[in-house]
């Protein structure tokens, strides 16, 4: 007897949700990437990708950050539908955090925009800037803490390792970065990096956990 199918609907949602899990990162640092190499002054090692939300073009950044996070954002929602409801709070908090950081553009830093001498006394928009970033990043590192200890009671070993050991690099490259200042820069390029990257690896492995939406049905 011949079999038919049926669409699942909620599989195909949820698959098509941890996408954005996969596009969001690479979409943020190619973006991010051209804008900061067609810049004046701007220079990889002492300025993060959020100080391009200043100057005349600023609002290019702005929407890269803003519309990176709402992937983000949507991808988190996709964890959670996956069974992975903690990882998908926390990326999900990462996501409206990024979003927040659009709204409240960074401080001026030495050298950017051009000609500036950086921010003398830290600015509100400034400081909302970094406590938006601090929550989003410890919410990122936190999701990928979660994710480990979900490979690890399915028996995913080598999975569970990565994503722990990515949470912690997020963790520390931001702190470090923080607290060292200027010097730092290397800390917070590698939280964002080591964060992308997380994010894509764990979109794929989620996505390959739910169903196809084709069922078969005889």
């Amino acid at each position: 007897m011949a079999q038919e199918t049926e669409f699942d609907t909620a599989a195909a949602v949820t698959r098509s949700m941890l996408g954005w899990g996969v596009v969001a990162g690479p979409f943020y640092l190619v973006v991010g990437l051209v804008l900061a190499l067609t810049r004046d002054g701007f220079d990889f090692s002492r300025h993060p990708l959020s100080v391009l939300m200043l100057g005349e073009l600023g609002w290019m950044q702005t929407a890269n950050l803003a519309l990176s996070g709402l992937m983000v954002l949507v991808a988190g929602v996709g964890m959670a539908r996956a069974h992975a409801r903690g990882t998908g709070i926390a990326v999900g908090i990462y996501g409206v955090a990024m979003m927040a950081s659009a709204v409240f553009p960074p401080d001026p830093m030495p050298g950017f925009p051009p000609g500036q001498d950086g921010a003398t006394t830290p600015g509100t928009s400034g400081i909302l800037h970094l406590a938006f970033g601090g929550v989003g990043f410890v919410s990122l590192a936190v999701g990928a803490l979660l994710l480990g200890g979900w490979f690890a009671r399915r028996g995913e070993g080598r999975a569970a390792v990565w994503s722990r050991v990515a949470g912690v690099v997020v963790l520390v490259g931001f702190v470090g970065g923080v607290a060292l200042g200027p010097s730092g820069m290397a800390g917070l390029w590698l939280a964002v990096v080591a964060g992308f990257a997380w994010l894509l690896l764990a979109s794929v492995r989620l996505y390959r956990t739910v169903p196809h939406p084709d069922v078969a049905r005889r």
